[in-house]
């Protein structure tokens, strides 16, 4: 870990730090405000389908200015929208509150690409451990999230309405932080003919790409829709926002502390085994989900789901960045998370929905799907490479 990747992993902390008070908060908050419950989640929706509909804008941004500029102009959003957060809550506006959320994730989609980003501080051979040490910066996050949503909740008299305030104070910080990285410069890209590189469609014919682009999508959404579900359920059992603010907090722990290690593991044992053990993790969360709703229960089965998320997420990173030549680094990494952004729209809509409508057990039964489907692709892609590197040589 050099200077450069230090620095980065402090600012993915402080970016998980808004995303875990978001979850933690924007759900609750929604409730208050919402016209009908099932709406509750649409403010963690809204941070969502932002995220979605900025990975374009993100991309040209990233490719015109470099990552220090789009990186900083993502701050500066973060910032305002924090501060018109606060504002709906204030003034008690629903859709003031659904739209901060929807600016926000313009900050949302540029944080995304500090996993990318740390790939390119380091040499090619260590890339899995740079990925996976930046991602667990993330435990920032883990620790000063859930307890910044907790010990502000009712600083200012109006619940929550300090959360918001302190996320504009960490979006400065985070500025700060983000000033004293030195990304490398742009390597000349090709002219003529290769000069574009793969279309997205092209990208998506290569196995190893559409595995690794459906593994973030499917990791991220089933981790989206039990996380961002969880306060709701607890509340709805009659559980204090204190037990689940520790319930989140062991979730992103168990989301980025194996972050110091997934990096030799993958090196050793294989990407798409650790893929694989991820899958596994997340079917051990429904399992245990499935199995009562008790405080112990919630968190342990949320803790199985932030270290199978990791698994997955670190792994589709790698396998991606593999698949994609360098003059189409921003075209893959915004279809990447352009698919990332609209699974979890859909799932942050599907889970206050659900969870208000259907309850905590369909909830977790109706995940074993995308799990499923997830399983199915790393076998047919490790079948596949299998069969390639066992295929005799045709006589010449």
């Amino acid at each position: 870990m050099n200077r450069n990747l230090w620095l980065l992993a402090v600012a993915q902390g402080l970016f998980l730090t808004n995303n875990v008070v978001f979850i933690a908060i924007n759900g609750l908050v929604g409730l208050s405000l919402a016209p009908a419950g099932w709406m509750a989640t649409l403010p963690v929706m809204g941070y969502v389908v932002g995220g979605a509909l900025s990975t374009g804008l993100v991309a040209r941004s990233q490719a015109r200015w470099g990552r220090q500029v789009a990186f900083q102009l993502g701050l500066a959003v973060a910032f305002a929208s924090a501060l018109l957060a606060a504002l709906a809550l204030w003034v008690g506006s629903f859709a003031l509150l659904v739209a901060a959320t929807v600016v926000a994730g313009y900050y949302s989609a540029n944080g995304q690409l500090y996993r990318f980003a740390a790939g390119e501080l380091a040499a090619p051979s260590q890339r899995e451990k740079a990925v996976s040490l930046v991602l667990a910066g993330g435990l920032i996050g883990a620790i000063v999230g859930p307890n910044l949503a907790n010990h502000t909740r009712d600083v200012l008299g109006t619940p929550f309405l300090g959360a918001y305030l302190a996320l504009a104070v960490v979006a400065l910080l985070s500025m700060a932080v983000m000033a004293g990285i030195r990304f490398p410069a742009e390597p000349p890209r090709p002219t003529g003919a290769a000069a574009g590189g793969r279309s997205v469609a092209e990208l998506l014919r290569e196995p190893r790409f559409a595995v690794a682009a459906l593994g973030a999508a499917l990791g991220y959404g089933v981790m989206n829709l039990l996380m961002a579900a969880t306060p709701l359920a607890m509340q709805t059992c009659g559980m204090p926002f204190s037990d689940a603010a520790l319930v989140l907090e062991w979730h992103v722990i168990g989301m980025f502390a194996p972050g110091f290690v997934t990096g030799h593991l993958i090196q050793r044992f294989g990407v798409l085994r650790i893929m694989g053990v991820g899958v596994l993790l997340n079917a051990a969360c429904i399992a245990i989900a499935l199995s009562g709703q008790d405080l112990h229960q919630f968190l342990i089965a949320l803790f199985l789901l932030g270290v199978g998320w990791n698994f997955l997420f670190t792994g589709s990173t790698t396998l991606a960045m593999q698949a994609y030549r360098p003059e189409e680094k921003d075209r893959a990494q915004a279809a990447i998370n352009f698919g990332v952004f609209a699974t979890m729209a859909l799932t942050s809509f599907a889970s206050g929905a659900l969870v208000t409508t259907q309850g905590w057990w369909w909830l977790n039964l109706g995940s074993t799907v995308p799990v499923a489907l997830m399983g199915l692709a790393l076998v047919a892609l490790a079948w596949r490479q299998r069969a390639h590197t066992t295929r005799p040589a045709r006589p010449v």
